[in-house]
């Protein structure tokens, strides 16, 4: 037998539910290594089709989406005609409520969400997609290594024709931020703390304020959803909460802070990709 391996094949930009932590956006790399006979062209796999198929398995199934623990003790889940919604009680700021199209949740048969949980779901679902001479397919999954600071967001676009427009998916993010010409890290650091687990939300999207939550809700091209969680683990922005506005609504709210200073911010949407915003003062 013999292995052949891919490194970073794609990145899986999801949420998930964590019984402390609540509603948490996270990006995973994927690495892939296949072990198989050699085939008639001398290979396990062509590279192509590595790509291809099983890039295509992966967004085809979790990518995008939230991921529920089908065996939390505090999950209430139901689904009907096409439509998933769900109940998650114990997190320490208050319970989350989820609305979606069946497309936009993947449950995994676990108590807690984790990147070994995760593999262990897709394994199946790329074995299957893969010829006969590949006898095994391991999943690796890896956080991004960062130096700085970074935090972990989820949010939702209704605009957006793809999965973007899936009410609650997420991504682990690094930022930077440069006062004129200087990278402040302890400005990055104060925004990745006001940060941590949020919940970006678009204010027109904004349904309700009751006892100290907010509801939000749309319909976009895959159907209804909504999600209503704790006012605390929430902010919100005039426009859509794509990486673009998300980066000048940053700048401007530091430019206010200092009067004066040029502000740069770079702010990332998961791994290796972004937005630049500057404000003069």
């Amino acid at each position: 037998m013999t292995r052949l391996f891919v490194e970073q094949l794609t990145v899986i930009d999801c949420a998930y539910l964590h019984a402390r932590r609540g509603l948490v956006g996270e990006s995973w790399i994927v690495d892939i290594e296949l072990e198989g006979a050699l085939d008639e062209q001398s290979m396990v796999l062509d590279f192509g089709e590595v790509k291809k198929s099983l890039k295509r398995a992966i967004d085809h199934s979790v990518d995008h989406t939230l991921l529920v623990p089908l065996q939390s003790p505090g999950l209430e889940l139901h689904r009907g005609d096409g439509q998933s919604h769900l109940w998650f009680r114990g997190p320490q700021a208050g319970p989350i409520e989820h609305v979606a199209p069946d497309a936009a949740v993947s449950l995994l048969d676990t108590d807690e969400i984790d990147a070994a949980a995760l593999a262990s779901h897709l394994a199946p679902l790329l074995s299957a997609a893969v010829p006969a001479n590949v006898a095994a397919v391991r999943i690796g999954l890896r956080a991004e290594a960062i130096s700085g600071a970074f935090y972990h967001y989820t949010h939702g676009l209704k605009k957006h024709a793809g999965q973007c427009q899936r009410i609650a998916h997420g991504h682990r993010s690094r930022i930077e931020i440069r006062i004129d010409g200087q990278r402040d890290r302890r400005l990055e650091s104060t925004w990745a703390e006001r940060w941590r687990d949020i919940y970006l939300g678009t204010r027109s999207d904004l349904v309700g304020t009751t006892n100290g939550r907010l509801r939000f809700e749309y319909r976009a091209q895959e159907g209804r959803f909504a999600l209503e969680l704790p006012e605390p683990r929430c902010d919100l922005l005039d426009g859509d909460t794509t990486v673009e506005r998300i980066a000048e609504h940053l700048a401007a709210q530091i430019g206010g802070e200092l009067p004066g200073a040029a502000v740069e911010v770079r702010a990332y949407e998961g791994v290796m990709k972004g937005a630049l915003a500057r404000s003069a003062g």
